[in-house]
């Protein structure tokens, strides 16, 4: 007798190569973070950090994160109640951090980002869809590439400025949410939504023209990435602390 395939098996089928791509780039993200710590907190000389390939490096994690879960949002049943807490968590990072880590605070990081991404895709989804995915993502592209230098006060084509931006825009950290960010903002980890929700927006529009597609192709991925992918929430909140304990507990044996 035929068994009946369990309810999520499709569900898990469709989104291995998603999961997998996700927890190779968790995997990355916790790279550079401890890189960073590295550099930074305990004080290695590493030149390369500050160079063009850590920078490119850097930005390679941010973009497939951000895209990767503007696309996962565009199937998600329930995005408002996802955005609430993804937010909720961004929000406990930055209060604790601030209260606790001043010289290493994070203000509007990637996580305030993606929940909101998330708000704006539940509150205005139908609208999205009226814009045809074809136009859609090219369209969303070209406005990450225009606004991309919104904090450093002007739009363009990439690092070609077009449009200076008005200083009274940069007033404090609530405009900084949007992009503006006044004189005194400091944050190790600044994504706001200008101009990253369009980098959001152009994978909510690459699911629509060519996610179902992608997804129907039968790939189970390679399982320990696939875990972590599926973890990559938790495992963000945690990552920090976690790699601040093993790097401290490695200077401490390496000073005996």
């Amino acid at each position: 007798m035929a068994q009946t395939p369990r309810p999520d098996a499709p569900r898990k089928a469709r989104t291995a190569w998603l999961d997998c791509l996700r927890g190779f780039t968790v995997l990355n993200m916790i790279a550079y973070h401890a890189s960073w710590d590295l550099v930074y907190i305990f004080g290695k000389d590493w030149p390369w950090y500050h160079g063009t390939g850590a920078y490119i490096w850097q930005q390679c994690i941010c973009c497939t994160f951000i895209t990767l879960s503007g696309f996962c949002a565009a199937f998600s049943r329930h995005p408002v109640k996802r955005g609430l807490i993804v937010s909720g968590i961004g929000l406990g990072v930055m209060a604790v951090t601030i209260l606790f880590m001043p010289e290493d605070m994070v203000k509007w990081g990637v996580l305030t980002l993606i929940g909101a991404g998330m708000l704006l895709i539940g509150a205005l989804r139908r609208y999205l869809q009226k814009l045809p995915a074809w136009a859609g993502l090219p369209l969303c592209v070209l406005l990450f590439g225009m606004t991309r230098h919104t904090a450093a006060g002007y739009w363009g084509l990439w690092r070609l400025p077009l449009v200076s931006l008005p200083g009274w825009l940069y007033r404090n950290d609530l405009t900084a949410l949007f992009g503006f960010p006044g004189p005194d903002f400091y944050s190790t980890d600044y994504f706001a939504l200008l101009p990253w929700v369009f980098l959001f927006l152009s994978g909510f529009y690459a699911y629509h023209l060519f996610g179902k597609q992608v997804m129907a192709v039968p790939w189970k991925g390679f399982a320990p990435l696939n875990f972590i992918g599926r973890h990559a929430l938790e495992i963000y909140v945690v990552h920090q602390p976690v790699i601040y304990g093993i790097l401290w507990l490695l200077e401490m044996i390496g000073r005996k």
